[in-house]
């Protein structure tokens, strides 16, 4: 079968082009999928369609039916850090990897399958960041002794260079997000593992346990930087809604209060990490999500 990666996948390596050794990456994707098939001697059923932003997931059965699902990632995103996060949760919360033994060989992760088109999105939002806040739960602990993760102060450090040459529209809101950056790092409460990336798309419903997580991008921090993407989940739904910054803020310490992370630390971050994603979609072209993720940013 052909292995053709979705267009949001070609439209997002696009907008953020990795380092060099991704620029063939997507050229020679079909011959790496089916090199990762072979290697785990498992069969292809289909590609996941519309699949994410930073991945193409295959899913797959091995040769007495289990079914599986197979992700390859560009180098860039380190598709090692995933497999150690997922390895040392150990399916506690998070989706199970199945095979280590090739990883090394093509950075390919067999993992179970879960239920890709049903995510806590499909859930009434109560209920859908009543699961969300369970599952974060499982994934904060200690990360593994002698592992070398990135921290959170590294990560933002970085973003914050973007920000520093934000647009004249923009420089107001990103002032105001590395201020905030600053006074965070300076004094963080607690050193967890994090996913990095999580809301409620990256929840899906499986077999094993009814929600699991996927798709981390893992670091080491505070657990108010993790909960700050998901304050701002279903935003189109947020911003339309007659509350606004009233609403938002309301949302910041209910999520707060539900999770016992402070009000304040959980403000900062979300602002900041609205704004860097807003910076970056306005860089990308895509003026309707920056608009979006500043003003919700501008709220708090």
């Amino acid at each position: 079968m052909a292995f053709e990666p979705p267009q949001r996948l070609v439209r997002a390596l696009g907008e953020t082009p990795g380092p060099a050794q991704d620029a063939d990456w997507l050229g020679q994707l079909p011959e790496l999928t089916g090199a990762a098939l072979a290697r785990r001697e498992v069969q292809a059923e289909r590609v996941q369609a519309p699949g994410g932003r930073s991945s193409l997931v295959v899913l797959v059965r091995y040769a007495d039916g289990t079914p599986a699902a197979l992700k390859l990632a560009p180098p860039h995103a380190r598709p090692d850090r995933e497999l150690a996060a997922l390895a040392h949760w150990g399916g506690f919360g998070a989706v199970r990897v199945l095979d280590t033994r090739h990883h090394g060989e093509d950075g390919a992760l067999l993992l179970e399958r879960l239920h890709p088109e049903v995510s806590l999105r499909s859930l009434p939002e109560a209920k859908a960041l009543l699961e969300a806040c369970g599952t974060l739960r499982r994934l904060w602990v200690a990360p593994a002794d002698g592992g070398r993760w990135e921290t959170v102060a590294e990560r933002t450090h970085a973003q914050s260079a973007a920000l520093r040459a934000a647009p004249p529209e923009v420089s107001a809101l990103a002032g105001a997000a590395l201020d905030f950056r600053e006074e965070l790092v300076a004094a963080p409460p607690e050193e967890l593992l994090l996913h990095g990336n999580f809301r409620q798309g990256k929840v899906l419903a499986g077999e094993r346990a009814p929600w699991l997580t996927v798709g981390p991008d893992p670091l080491v921090g505070e657990r108010a930087y993790d909960l700050a993407r998901l304050v701002r989940d279903r935003l189109e739904d947020q911003v339309a809604a007659s509350t606004g910054a009233a609403g938002a803020r309301r949302r910041v310490n209910k999520l707060a209060d539900a999770l016992e992370v402070d009000r304040e630390r959980l403000r900062g971050w979300t602002v900041f990490r609205a704004v860097e994603s807003g910076n970056r979609a306005l860089a990308a072209g895509r003026r309707r999500d920056a608009e979006m993720l500043l003003e919700f940013a501008a709220w708090l």
